[in-house]
């Protein structure tokens, strides 16, 4: 009765059911999962709201692209460096994702994307009849692409890898020297870029965006969800770049004219969005708990792995448990909430992932307890 595409388990995993059971009988649990601003105690200026209030939003102008002011507003989000007419906005990340699928692929082909990494490629994709292939990262102290892999992963069907930069959960961006590879082969690249305003230190052989001149058919996304803290807003946008990107962005101009799925107050309220005092707050609360990792898991059994950018944190705890068994444990136990490292497709044992955007009070005593388990 119902399509091949949504062939997926619907049974609730072990840790879920185990949330649930634990919400209903009234437990106080330290969440290290949270990655929605929304709900993560910040300060949302009284002016977001009004930017909405703009009575523009009443008239009804469609714009395939997005509405020129939008556009321009991102391009000044670049720094002025990207012309608007490269930019189409999208409903979200996964909307843009969801259009390039569409404008590379036809049914059965493939994208490689990272491993590990953002757990939904593999969802989005299929809904687009397109098939994921997955290349690895490896971590010698530092994470970097295994190229190797890579291309033993590229087939005849592949029309586009994912990058994403910096990658989630792992923190890792791009360098240039793999830039440059990457380009080499040919392939159109999809950018993920929606943690690239959240770097910690600096590195000159970062990228921190590939939006700009390139070898090859780019496409970098971000959007409102992450920059601003403001994923209720729903906004996101496309940036293409190199050959044939003005032929590229004519196509995506007929799928976004299909939907029209972007609202208006939301793009005429995007420059003042776009100036958000949210992403600053982020940013001290994540650098602030990062700090506090350190300094409460040194010396213990614990180890952090090598983090530039993102909102998460990966750590190594000792192999007495499996991952699942540790997040279940720590739940149970100690009402704090983790993800395993399998939710985001780590080979191998035993990680587990915490979100640095966690409020601090919640934060500190989380990672107390897991230090005092471990």
């Amino acid at each position: 009765m119902f399509s091949s595409r949504l062939n997926w388990s619907l049974e609730t995993n072990r840790l879920s059911a185990l949330v649930a059971r634990k919400r209903q009988a009234g437990a106080r649990i330290l969440d290290l999962t949270e990655s929605n601003p929304t709900h993560a105690d910040l300060e949302y200026p009284r002016e977001i709201a009004d930017a909405l209030g703009d009575p523009r939003a009443l008239s009804y102008n469609p714009a395939a692209r997005g509405l020129d002011s939008a556009r321009e507003a991102v391009s000044r989000y670049y720094g002025g460096a990207i012309s608007p007419s490269r930019i189409l906005l999208t409903a979200s990340t996964s909307e843009a994702y969801s259009q390039l699928f569409k404008l590379l692929a036809d049914p059965a082909d493939e994208v490689l994307v990272p491993r590990p990494s953002y757990p939904l490629f593999e969802f989005l994709a299929q809904l687009d009849s397109v098939q994921v292939r997955q290349y690895p990262l490896r971590y010698d102290g530092s994470w970097h692409i295994d190229f190797g892999a890579l291309e033993h992963a590229i087939t005849n069907r592949t029309r586009a890898i994912v990058v994403v930069n910096p990658n989630n959960p792992t923190g890792s961006f791009l360098k240039k020297t793999e830039l440059e590879r990457l380009e080499s082969l040919g392939l159109p690249l999809i950018a993920d870029e929606v943690f690239s305003g959240y770097g910690f230190g600096d590195d000159p052989m970062r990228v921190r965006s590939l939006a700009g001149d390139r070898r090859v058919l780019t496409f970098s996304m971000s959007g409102l969800s992450k920059i601003a803290g403001l994923p209720q807003m729903k906004l996101g946008w496309i940036v293409a770049s190199g050959p044939a990107h003005e032929t590229a962005l004519d196509r995506l101009e007929l799928i976004a004219d299909t939907y029209l799925s972007v609202a208006t107050p939301v793009q005429i309220a995007l420059p003042a969005l776009l100036h958000s005092t949210i992403g600053d707050q982020i940013r001290r609360r994540t650098a602030a708990n990062l700090q506090l990792l350190r300094s409460r898991i040194a010396g213990s059994a614990i180890h952090m792995l090598n983090l530039e950018g993102g909102w998460y944190a990966t750590l190594q705890v000792p192999r007495i448990r499996s991952e699942e068994e540790w997040s279940l444990h720590l739940l149970e136990k100690h009402d704090v909430l983790v993800q395993p490292g399998f939710f985001f497709d780590f080979e191998t044992e035993a990680f587990l992932i915490v979100s640095l955007l966690t409020p601090p009070a919640v934060f500190e005593r989380a990672i107390a307890r897991i230090r005092d388990e471990c």
